[in-house]
């Protein structure tokens, strides 16, 4: 049984058609890298998947059911990320909230409650960040905080929605490397959208690529081909493949880098901060 089946499957937002007549299956334990040009429909998708939004047509399966609200077997780390209110929290209360699904910093009831969040962060190695308090963390730690939020209650799927947002380079090869053994160790299913295939290059399995209202996936030999991604993208592609990575370009420009520049208004090299206390 597939962990996500999609069937003829068209998703608007606001009246604008996102994705149309899409058909895909994910398997159990698979790692999806989830890549497209801005407006694609990734955290559409997303959010679909977690039952937040119905299709226009088609169905959606998750687990063999319809997609539903707050299903604990799915840990969800969504792009917009907002700041706690109050930075002097410890990372345990920050994570503790989920848990509680309640005000910042209420104390964990029960011992069953505080072991679940301790082995969560032990798993993800951030076990140190307990005790401090969120103003004292880089962009890095924090963002290990918010992979603990998505991981707590031992999901069965993984929806990562641009985790490497505004992550140095060392930060996104660590994050991806601690999602990727994770993942493996426990036989979790993972989608993990990117803004570029490079970023995840060596821990996928399947490539989901959105585009044109469209959808493609399958291996990254079979997907990122200049055929395939000139249809998702409405345009003329070229793939280059060089020291190990894939240049996504149009008439010279790497599409993939420029979409994100332009909507986030600045390089992803620099380690900011960008946080969500909601666990899915």
């Amino acid at each position: 049984m597939s962990v996500i089946a999609l069937d003829h499957v068209t998703l608007s937002v606001g009246g604008r058609g996102v994705l149309g007549d899409v058909s895909c299956a994910i398997a159990a334990g698979e790692f999806i890298g989830v890549l497209g040009p801005n407006g694609a429909g990734k955290t559409t998708l997303f959010r679909a998947v977690l039952g937040l939004i119905r299709p226009d047509a088609g169905s959606i399966r998750v687990f063999g059911r319809a997609p539903q609200r707050g299903d604990a077997a799915i840990g969800y780390l969504p792009q917009v990320r907002t700041l706690a209110p109050d930075l002097r929290v410890r990372g345990l209360d920050f994570i503790a909230s989920s848990v509680r699904g309640e005000r910042w910093g209420l104390p964990l009831r029960s011992r069953r409650e505080r072991e679940a969040v301790e082995k969560t962060l032990a798993a993800i190695g951030a076990r140190e960040l307990a005790e401090r308090p969120l103003a004292a963390m880089s962009g890095g730690e924090r963002q290990r905080l918010l992979l603990a939020q998505a991981l707590l209650g031992e999901p069965k799927l993984l929806l990562l929605d641009e985790p490497l947002i505004s992550l140095d380079q060392h930060h996104q090869e660590s994050v991806v490397a601690l999602v990727r053994g994770f993942a493996r160790e426990r036989g979790i299913t993972v989608l993990f959208s990117a803004h570029e295939l490079n970023q995840l290059i060596g821990a996928l399995d399947r490539v989901l690529y959105l585009g044109n209202g469209q959808a493609a996936l399958g291996t990254v030999a079979e997907v990122m081909t200049a055929p395939v991604l000139s249809r998702l993208y409405d345009a003329n592609i070229e793939v280059v493949r060089a020291d190990g990575h894939i240049f996504v370009l149009s008439r010279g420009r790497n599409v993939e880098r420029s979409d994100h520049l332009h909507d986030h208004g600045h390089a992803h090299g620099r380690d900011q901060h960008h946080h969500d206390h909601r666990h899915a």
